[in-house]
């Protein structure tokens, strides 16, 4: 991994980080943070519709962990906090039982956070410009591919997601226009797994 990416990313390879993380206010709390950060708890909860007390432990448990972490104010008083990188991830294929539930909590409250967005964004539609609603929305394909294929196309996906970091990171970057999208992914494969097919290659 480039240094570069361990900037970017910040990657859990253990059960109790993995549930520490799998907590909604928790989620919304470092998108806040990745998105429009640094802010102090008292901001934060203005924007969540939180109290000040619920998302100031909930950013120290973000700190325990790495996630989040203090930055100097501009009045000395009270610290803003920021994310410490731009990216989660992690390995879904453990066969370690403690993993295993521990993704598959994560993978249950994220989905949970992303309906979320969703439905918020469908509360305020009507009032979004023509241009905005025609180019945002919901869509889906059935592709029929192998898991190594799948895991590909992924890769592919992140690297055009990529190529818009830069003004994540830097506000200048962005153009006239320009506003947040939350782009979600989601590879839900439909049906049994298939039997491995060993036919020789003389076979028709």
């Amino acid at each position: 991994m480039t240094d570069e990416a361990r900037e970017r990313s910040i990657k859990l390879t253990d059960p109790r980080t993995l549930r520490a993380y799998a907590h909604p206010l928790r989620l919304r709390l470092i998108g806040l943070l990745r998105r429009d950060g640094p802010m102090t708890a008292t901001q934060a909860a203005a924007r969540l519709d939180d109290n000040v007390p619920n998302c100031s432990f909930h950013l120290r448990q973000l700190a325990k962990y790495g996630f989040a972490e203090r930055v100097p104010g501009a009045d000395g008083r009270e610290r803003p906090w920021r994310a410490t990188t731009r990216y989660t991830s992690w390995d879904d294929d453990s066969d370690d039982p403690a993993m295993k539930a521990a993704t598959d909590q994560l993978n249950s409250v994220m989905l949970a956070v992303f309906v979320q967005y969703a439905q918020d964004y469908l509360a305020v539609r009507g009032d979004e410009p023509v241009e905005w609603r025609a180019a945002a929305g919901f869509g889906d394909a059935l592709l029929h591919v192998t898991a190594a294929e799948l895991r590909e196309l992924t890769e592919e996906v992140d690297a055009l997601l990529a190529r818009y970091d830069d003004r994540a990171a830097d506000p200048a970057r962005r153009p006239a226009g320009s506003r947040p999208v939350q782009i979600i992914q989601m590879a839900v494969p439909r049906g049994p797994v298939p039997p491995d097919d060993r036919r020789s290659e003389t076979e028709p």
